[in-house]
């Protein structure tokens, strides 16, 4: 009963039903070794038409991320949206926790659809993913768009007070809220303007719909981000690349665009978006998809 009266999982229901309605279709596929990932991909694949994949952060799934992009994208490619490790319908029984995996994993999906080339779209945690997989199969990503992702942060970086946490504990709490105050610091940090009041009902709701699976999996996934990290060893990619970045960005600090910027030279374009913060496709939803539409469709 409670299920029914739950706004989040109502929510959930809805963009289930604008996927399908948007030409996308369900898939969850067995790719092995006890690993399972859930995509959207498109009812007809048009061979005419290049291929866009959307990769998620941390949060909620594709679906809640990605739902207003759709229409803007859906005619001009065939879209698909995976759902990483320990996000939705994806998970594995293996015990890699890295980026690295991540992206071999949605290489893998990308095999199974027939996909052989893709430009990609990485939000916060999905720009790590897509940033491996530019790095680790250069042939298979065309264009990239990486959007706060901190790709370019070292291990050091927490100790120098780079970021605004003393801790990887502390950021898993706020990224992983298991409370409706963790869930408003979460909102907090994400957002430059956060909505001043909200429920704990609807908090706690959401909460329990879409945070409450995977939390150990997804913390060693943080924790994994950091661990032994150093700028020196991150690969160079070729792609022709857009940075997006909030300019009040408090997760991942703007002076991680700049760095990647510069880590990835001449193929990079960096673009600030003012007053907006970490999640700057919710925030700055219009400029967001400006921007993107520039660099994937007018080019």
């Amino acid at each position: 009963m409670a299920k029914c009266l739950s706004f989040t999982a109502s929510r959930d229901r809805f963009y289930r039903y604008f996927f399908s309605f948007s030409g996308l279709r369900s898939v969850t596929t067995d790719l092995e070794d006890g690993t399972t990932m859930h995509c959207w991909i498109p009812k007809v694949d048009e061979p005419t038409k290049p291929n866009l994949f959307l990769v998620h952060g941390f949060g909620a799934n594709a679906m809640w991320q990605y739902s207003d992009l759709l229409r803007h994208f859906t005619p001009h490619f065939n879209v698909y949206l995976p759902d990483l490790l320990f996000f939705g319908a994806s998970s594995t029984k293996r015990p890699e926790r890295t980026e690295s995996f991540q992206a071999t994993c949605v290489k893998k999906l990308m095999e199974v659809h027939g996909v052989v080339r893709t430009s990609l779209v990485g939000i916060s945690y999905g720009g790590f993913v897509g940033y491996s997989l530019a790095a680790q199969y250069p042939e298979a990503v065309e264009r990239l768009v990486l959007c706060c992702a901190g790709v370019c942060l070292e291990e050091k970086d927490m100790k120098d007070g780079l970021f605004q946490v003393s801790d990887l504990d502390e950021a898993a709490s706020i990224l992983l809220p298991q409370t409706p105050e963790k869930l408003r610091e979460l909102m907090r940090f994400s957002f430059f303007k956060p909505v001043k009041v909200m429920p704990s009902y609807f908090l706690s709701d959401f909460i329990d719909v879409m945070c409450n699976d995977y939390v150990n999996e997804k913390r060693e996934l943080i924790q994994n981000l950091l661990r032994d990290r150093q700028l020196s060893n991150l690969p160079k990619i070729s792609q022709s690349t857009l940075i997006i970045w909030g300019e009040q960005d408090r997760i991942f600090p703007l002076e991680l665009g700049y760095r990647l910027q510069r880590h990835i030279e001449g193929n990079a374009e960096l673009v600030v978006i003012r007053n907006a913060g970490h999640a700057v496709n919710l925030e700055k939803p219009k400029e967001f998809t400006k921007q993107l539409k520039a660099f994937l469709v007018d080019n």
